[in-house]
């Protein structure tokens, strides 16, 4: 009874001794939680004037940076032993890093993509076969708005692997109306008014100058392209390339000049007697 007793005591009193450094361990991780807080939103208030995706890297990677070592620095007052944590660590991590490649893939292609900057908030993009407006870029993915309004996330490593077209890397964009033109047709005529139709919409840029072209010889027209720019910071896309599409309409009425439908010939033979069907 008396052994029973004096164990009892023991853990009593290293109860009592062990308390307040628990408490301080709790305190010191509660105070890195928030510290973490506050040094990211300072970290944000200094790079207001740097590139959002990088202001976002820099604070999200600070206020990880101060949970970890709070951390630490918490385990440390209850006598863990931090430096075999850490070797321990070090290992898991080598075997989680196989297990997780993917992940870790797209971590590193987020830094990359956050570094490099191909494109920012609110660029048009299309990447991966997907189209949208970015609305954010984090360490694993990039969200984008499709121009149907649904939301897309592409992972990283798709994203930094694959071509990426920036729509809103340069103000000024081409567009190319395709027309089809009757054989009969005078072309040197439909080239001019087609021409003159175009520079006649509002949104058409007169740099880089408009221009058609014959293209090809189709079935049953002659294939034109008209080539002409705008401003997307001004104008939209489709409603320039719906006005160009209206233009040539209108002016082929009102010249008298045939936009066909694709012909096709067939022919009839009536069969005798004799002839299997």
């Amino acid at each position: 009874m008396e052994v029973v007793l004096q164990q009892l005591s023991e853990l009593l009193i290293a109860a009592v001794g062990f308390a307040p450094r628990l408490v301080v361990a709790i305190v010191v991780f509660l105070a890195s939680l928030v510290l973490a807080r506050l040094a990211a939103r300072a970290v944000r208030r200094a790079a207001r004037h740097v590139d959002e995706e990088i202001t976002r890297l820099l604070s999200r990677l600070t206020g990880v940076t101060v949970i970890i070592v709070g951390a630490i620095v918490a385990l440390d007052q209850v006598d863990f032993d931090v430096t075999g944590l850490v070797a321990g660590l070090g290992l898991v991590g080598i075997t989680l890093g196989f297990a997780f490649q993917d992940i870790a893939k797209n971590f590193i292609a987020g830094i990359l993509l956050l570094v490099q900057q191909p494109f920012d908030i609110g660029d048009a993009i299309e990447v991966a076969g997907y189209q949208g407006t970015v609305t954010d870029v984090d360490i694993r993915a990039t969200t984008l708005k499709a121009w149907d309004g649904q939301q897309v996330i592409v992972p990283n490593a798709d994203v930094y692997t694959s071509p990426i077209i920036n729509y809103s890397k340069y103000p000024t964009r081409r567009i190319i109306l395709g027309v089809g033109l009757g054989y009969e047709e005078d072309l040197a005529r439909a080239l001019a008014v087609f021409m003159e139709a175009i520079r006649g919409i509002d949104d058409v840029l007169d740099e880089p100058v408009p221009a058609i072209y014959c293209k090809s010889l189709g079935s049953s027209t002659v294939e034109m392209e008209a080539y002409f720019w705008i401003d997307q910071t001004k104008s939209s896309l489709a409603e320039v390339t719906s006005k160009a599409v209206q233009a040539v309409k209108e002016v082929a009425v009102r010249e008298g000049i045939n936009l066909p439908y694709p012909i096709q010939t067939v022919r009839l033979r009536q069969l005798t007697d004799e002839e299997p069907l």
